[in-house]
């Protein structure tokens, strides 16, 4: 095993070396074999990934959809809703709809801050500038 200075018998290197080579090319061949059937596995994965992505954004898009069809359909009721309180206080106003009273309407739906002014025309339909 060990000669005379303390080293290894080179009879015992050989085997070794050529077991380590061996060991290696097969791990090398092994790897070959496998590299297209990884490859392929790979795509596959990638494609399932992709596939359920694709999946995913319909479901959301359809989801959203149905979320505006609904937001529409209650804005239409408002609407409705709001139509018949108004047909409602016209008839309470006895079916006239006088111009001052359209006046007060469009001001009392207007949304004004303080520095807003507001002139309103007169019987010229000049407006009045100045009010003491």
């Amino acid at each position: 095993m060990y000669n005379n200075n303390g080293y290894m018998n080179s009879g015992l290197k050989a085997p070794l070396i050529t077991g380590s080579i061996l060991l290696g090319i097969g791990l090398i061949i092994l790897m070959m074999a496998g590299m297209p059937r990884y490859n392929v596995w790979r795509q596959e994965m990638s494609g399932k990934a992709q596939l359920a992505e694709a999946e995913w954004s319909k479901k959301i898009q359809i989801e959203e959809a149905m979320a505006n069809l609904e937001s529409e359909k209650l804005n239409a009721l408002s609407e409705v809703e709001r139509a018949k309180g108004m047909a409602e206080s016209i008839t309470i106003e006895s079916g006239k709809l006088t111009p001052q009273y359209i006046q007060y309407l469009w001001v009392r739906n207007s949304n004004f801050d303080e520095a807003t002014k507001i002139y309103i025309p007169t019987e010229a339909n000049l407006p009045i500038l100045e009010a003491k």
